[in-house]
C-alpha cells in the first residue's frame, strides 16, 4: 500500500473513532498516535497523517457546510460515521491542499478508494456524487 493511501487510512480510521466517541477535545492526537503505532510503525512521512487530520478539524465547519449543501437529501447526522469522515478528507484534499502535491483528481479517487475499502455497497458513488458536484462547482468558479 502506497504511504500517502496508508497516511489517509489511518486518519480515516482515526476520525472515525473519534468521530464514534462524541469528537472528546484533545483526543484525536492521542487516537492518531495509537493508530499510527498500529498501523503504520513504519510510515516516513509522518508530517502528512498530521497535516492532513489537523487541516479537517481546523476547517471542519466549513467541510460538514459543505457537505450539507452539496447532499441535501442526506443530513450530515444521517451520513454514517464512515461516510461523512471519507468526505472530510476528502473534501480537505479537494480545497486545502496544494493541487501539486494533491492534484482534485487525486483527491476524488483516493477518497473513492477508501470507500470502497471501508464504506458500505454504495459508500463509493456516493462519496464520487458529492466530491463530484464539488468538484463542477470549483471548475465553474474559475
Amino acid at each position: 500500500m502506497a504511504s500517502r493511501h496508508l497516511s489517509r487510512s489511518i486518519v480515516l480510521q482515526s476520525m472515525y473513532e473519534w468521530d464514534f466517541y462524541n469528537r472528546k477535545e484533545g483526543s484525536l492526537d492521542l487516537i492518531l498516535k495509537r493508530d499510527i503505532e498500529k498501523f503504520g510503525p513504519d510510515l516516513e512521512n509522518l508530517d502528512f497523517i498530521k497535516k492532513l487530520a489537523e487541516g479537517i478539524l481546523k476547517n471542519l465547519s466549513k467541510i460538514d457546510k459543505l457537505i450539507s449543501v452539496s447532499a441535501p437529501e442526506r443530513p450530515i447526522e444521517q451520513i454514517s460515521i464512515i461516510d461523512r469522515n471519507i468526505l472530510r478528507i476528502g473534501l480537505f484534499e479537494l480545497l486545502y491542499a496544494k493541487k501539486e502535491e494533491v492534484p482534485p483528481k487525486v483527491a476524488i479517487n483516493e477518497a473513492i478508494e477508501l470507500a470502497k475499502n471501508f464504506g458500505g455497497e454504495n459508500s463509493s458513488k456516493f462519496i464520487n456524487g458529492v466530491l463530484g458536484t464539488v468538484f463542477k462547482e470549483m471548475k465553474n468558479e474559475k
